[in-house]
């Protein structure tokens, strides 16, 4: 590879200062050559790694193997889908690709353009050139469902002509294992034999998910008044000491237990020793109670009769390891030096005579005590970004709990002081009861750092009335505010609601934007490749 010449022949130095100085400068301006006595010249392995998203898993997955195939001697980069055409992979010839998976078996937004490409009869490329392997992330709860973009990912490029180097490996919530294992084969593979030996992993340092921060409960109050139906949590934890940082959009993940309650019902339906020393799923050992409480999963245990004959051994191996929930972050460091927030739904509920009770919620509302700690790190959600231009405007739908994120960026437009107008959906069943952070958002009405506030509550007449009624009901001056540029973000149920407003959206831009059925798909499909439509769904 060829040094272009960066300090001229006449320049006060030797020859061979010149020829140091002209690839010392070029490796640094990222001219394509290193300088002399570096690293081989010879022309890398290219390798993309490319990503469909949802919540950040797979994002931080895929650029964190990017890194590691660069130590590795590859021309790594880590590329979402929606910044790829399926042409895109003949040019780098060599693909992982790792895809979440959401809702019922759906692509990830930032997946949707590029599997719609896929699938354009006649237009897309044969890739028969391509040697590619997949990494599906998924939810095993989720049933038939379970990796399902993944899959259907994995058939398409195979019935493109692409060689699957790899055959898919389909995971569930606790992937990192799998995903090395998968990693490292098709590492292995691409390279040859004369695999380049890893560079040394520096040692992780800070907490994270591996290592989490025992944070203290700060406060946990009812946002609900009396008479709701409802047990809506505001928690805020401290951070002091922890030199951890987060970005509004963010989420938390929590460390949570099961209820001891719960849990002696479950041995005492079984007959088992408590104090019996079981296998703990990341080594080591503990009594049965305490690994039933701290380490596993008994969600699905509940309401089942117990197998007759069932070993203790056995009864272990079947049970998953009990995960941490992961929470959008309904603060901004801005606002809340050294502390996050979270608003939290307490889930409670009984099916044929038996009591539910949500692991997550209920331990955060109920079995948490103030002054306690709970393990928390932060997973990064680049997807769900406020704009970078403090003066777009914002449009924010946030029923219930989905309000949490929108807190968040409220008190960052504010802190910021963001010239944008921010526009604000919330809903939820009964306004008196119901109207979640009801002070604060008043108070931001009348400061005007919030420009509209449209409720919705839908018990507080006989017609049922949802945020996607009120964005109908205001689809001229919303149609406005997305030709301005408004960026556009939804939080919360992704079965119905999420579904309902992106139908109303559509809608919208239908009618208010005059526009045929094909022109608004079209139109929300660029909202979404510029970043304008983001959605936080679980």
């Amino acid at each position: 590879m060829k040094i272009v010449p960066l300090i001229p022949d006449n320049a006060p130095f030797s020859s061979e200062q010149r020829a140091w100085l002209n690839g010392f400068l070029a490796g640094v301006l990222n001219r394509g050559a290193p300088a002399p006595g570096s690293a081989s010249m010879e022309e890398k392995q290219p390798l993309l790694i490319a990503y469909g998203s949802q919540s950040g898993n797979a994002e931080s997955l895929a650029k964190r193997l990017a890194r590691e195939a660069s130590g590795r001697g590859f021309a790594a980069r880590a590329a979402g889908l929606d910044s790829l055409q399926p042409a895109d992979l003949i040019k780098d010839k060599n693909v992982l690709l790792i895809t979440s998976t959401w809702g019922e078996g759906e692509m990830p937004d930032n997946a949707i353009s590029f599997w719609d490409s896929l699938n354009q009869n006649g237009s897309s490329p044969k890739l028969d050139s391509v040697q590619y392997s997949v990494l599906a992330l998924g939810d095993m709860n989720y049933g038939d469902t379970f990796c399902l973009a993944g899959k259907k990912l994995d058939s398409r490029l195979a019935e493109l002509g692409a060689k699957r180097i790899v055959d898919r490996v389909d995971c569930d919530v606790e992937f990192d294992d799998l995903a090395k294992k998968w990693s490292s084969a098709a590492f292995t593979i691409l390279s040859g034999s004369s695999a380049a030996t890893p560079t040394a992993k520096a040692e992780e340092t800070g907490y994270s998910k591996k290592k989490p921060f025992p944070a203290p409960l700060l406060s946990n109050n009812n946002l609900n008044t009396a008479g709701s139906s409802k047990d809506t949590r505001h928690i805020a934890f401290s951070l002091k000491g922890s030199g951890l940082t987060y970005e509004v959009g963010d989420a938390l993940g929590v460390f949570v237990q099961n209820c001891p309650d719960v849990v002696d019902s479950i041995i005492a339906a079984h007959s088992f020793d408590p104090e019996a020393a079981v296998s703990l799923p990341d080594g080591g050992t503990a009594s049965l109670r305490e690994a039933l409480i701290k380490h596993y999963e008994v969600r699905q245990l509940l309401g089942k009769a117990p197998e007759a004959d069932t070993s203790l051994t056995s009864f272990i191996e079947d049970l998953r390891k009990l995960q941490p929930r992961l929470y959008s972050i309904a603060s901004s460091l801005k606002a809340h030096a050294e502390e996050v927030h979270l608003c939290v739904a307490a889930v409670r509920y009984s099916t044929d005579g038996v009591a539910h009770k949500g692991v997550a919620s209920t331990f955060l509302a109920d079995r948490l005590s103030l002054g306690e700690t709970t393990g928390l790190y932060f997973h990064t959600a680049n997807h769900f970004r406020l704009p970078t231009d403090l003066s777009k405007p914002v449009i924010m739908i946030g029923p219930g709990t989905g309000i949490a994120p929108f807190r968040a960026f409220i008190e960052e437009r504010e802190a910021t002081a963001a010239s944008g107008k921010n526009w604000l959906f919330f809903g939820d069943q009964k306004r008196a009861t119901d109207f979640l952070y009801h002070d604060q958002i008043t108070e931001w009405l009348k400061k005007g750092t919030l420009t509209r506030l449209d409720t919705a509550f839908s018990r507080d007449q006989e017609e049922k009335i949802y945020v996607q009624t009120r964005m109908l009901q205001a689809s001229s001056e919303l149609w406005q505010w997305l030709e301005e540029g408004a960026h556009f973000y939804v939080c919360g149920d992704a079965k119905r609601m999420a579904k309902d407003v992106d139908a109303a959206l559509h809608e919208i831009i239908q009618t208010a934007g005059s526009k045929t059925a094909d022109e608004a798909t079209a139109y929300v499909a660029q909202m979404k490749k510029d970043k304008r439509y983001a959605r936080d769904v679980y």
